[in-house]
């Protein structure tokens, strides 16, 4: 199937190429990732281009760590890492608390959050990072939030769906994302939906912004917060595979986790560095058209396939 890449995505090709630092080249690979044309032709491109985000975030973080010690550097940890962002007092730190075993510091009043602080969200086999991260507003940005936005493998968006001003929380928090180039995957939400006015507010906000989806959660009454959690792992991007040695039940309980497009070969590598150059064959349990098919090197892996590996 072509891929049929557009203008956009050209452009954002060419920025890579030109890019000279570290972080140029992080945002013009989020720019390609957001702009490729999602279809099963450029699924191998795609996670290209997560593998290559992927690389040079752990580049960026070494540099970090081998310089002073930065507080806005935060190391990535689980199976993934999500940052949270938006306006003051949008609930970013209740959703952390709620969501994982961090004991973060949540209050009514803004600016509670001074430094990023993270907690471990558990979600099935797996373990997902949550980063909350200090407010910004359109006069002020604190100094290094935008390299741990940049860093990060998704962002959660959060708005006040309690307050009159939920709108202006949206379009600010969309533009600057714009405006900073930052064009990585991410989720809306809407926090304090049990609040009065939240009904209301949503309605409108989907009015005038119907190409944005946004999950109204309550950290209060626990509305949608397990389903926040399925689409958490969801804007990651990420699928869940098992192991099987020749002749033995799976394990089921320790996945290996690759990017959305990851092939055969590719999870080899993730058992082994050896393992490519030694694999003779590969049997596949969920994905293939019969339970134990053997697949070819290049076969693309599917969540909570069971693959069994050779070599």
């Amino acid at each position: 199937m072509p891929a049929n890449l557009t203008p956009q995505y050209y452009a954002a090709e060419e920025a890579f190429r030109q890019a000279a630092t570290i972080e140029d080249k992080i945002a013009a690979l989020q720019e390609m990732l957001a702009v490729i044309p999602k279809h099963k032709g450029t699924e191998k491109l795609q996670a290209d281009i997560r593998r290559r985000l992927s690389r040079l975030r752990e580049e960026g973080q070494k540099k970090s760590k081998a310089g002073r010690q930065d507080p806005f550097n935060v190391e990535k940890q689980g199976a993934g890492q999500v940052v949270l962002t938006g306006y003051p007092n949008t609930g970013k730190s209740a959703i952390v608390s709620a969501l994982s075993r961090a004991r973060v510091k949540v209050a009514e009043y803004p600016f509670t959050t001074t430094v990023p602080f993270a907690g471990m969200m558990p979600f099935e086999e797996i373990m997902i990072q949550l980063v909350d991260t200090p407010p910004f507003t359109p006069e002020m940005v604190p100094p290094g939030l935008l390299n741990t936005l940049r860093h990060g493998d998704a962002l959660l968006l959060a708005i006040d769906l309690g307050v009159p001003e939920c709108l202006e929380q949206l379009e600010g928090t969309l533009e600057f994302l714009n405006r900073k180039k930052i064009a990585g995957p991410f989720l809306i939400v809407g926090t304090r939906a049990d609040r009065p006015e939240a009904e209301e507010n949503l309605a409108v906000l989907r009015e005038l912004r119907p190409d944005v989806e946004i999950l109204p959660v309550s950290t209060t009454t626990g509305q949608n917060m397990e389903l926040l959690r399925s689409r958490i792992f969801e804007v990651l991007n990420i699928i869940r595979v098992f192991s099987k040695a020749p002749g033995k039940p799976p394990d089921l309980n320790t996945p290996f986790v690759l990017p959305s497009g990851s092939t055969v070969l590719e999870l080899a590598a993730a058992i082994h560095r050896d393992f490519p150059r030694l694999l003779k064959t590969a049997r596949v349990w969920g994905s293939a058209r019969f339970d134990g098919q053997s697949v070819p090197r290049d076969y693309q892996l599917r969540d909570r396939d069971i693959v069994e590996i050779v070599v």
